[in-house]
């Protein structure tokens, strides 16, 4: 069975341990929901943040939503000059077997602007889009 990664990112609104968690549980929901993730078929999920979010470990909100049998890891990404600030980002390795162009990228909030292609508009109730 291949293994394809799943691709999605979002912002947080602010360095803080509540707007990164609430960011990134955010962003690993619409993942999961739009491609019908099973978690048993999880090999590994990589969280990243942009350099200036460092309050707290994005992987804790999968922690906290009962991720805790699946490889997690977390790091920073690149800082490039001009790139998205407050960015947390999402990599899924999952088991299946799907073909790649089935997979659903998502990118959500300030995010929207790296894939304008891949956004999809936010459930009712959910945060806009921080500026």
């Amino acid at each position: 069975m291949p293994v394809r990664g799943i691709r999605g990112a979002t912002t947080a609104a602010t360095n803080s341990r509540e707007a990164i968690l609430e960011a990134t549980s955010e962003l690993l929901e619409c993942l999961v929901r739009a491609n019908g993730v099973r978690r048993e078929d999880v090999a590994s999920i990589l969280f990243s943040t942009t350099p200036d979010l460092n309050a707290e470990f994005p992987a804790v909100a999968a922690r906290t939503a009962g991720w805790t049998e699946v490889a997690l890891l977390c790091t920073h990404e690149m800082m490039v000059p001009g790139s998205l600030p407050q960015c947390v980002r999402i990599l899924i390795h999952v088991n299946t077997d799907r073909p790649a162009d089935e997979m659903e990228h998502i990118y959500l909030r300030g995010a929207r602007a790296l894939r304008p292609d891949l956004t999809i508009e936010p459930e009712s109730g959910a945060p806009e889009e921080s500026s």
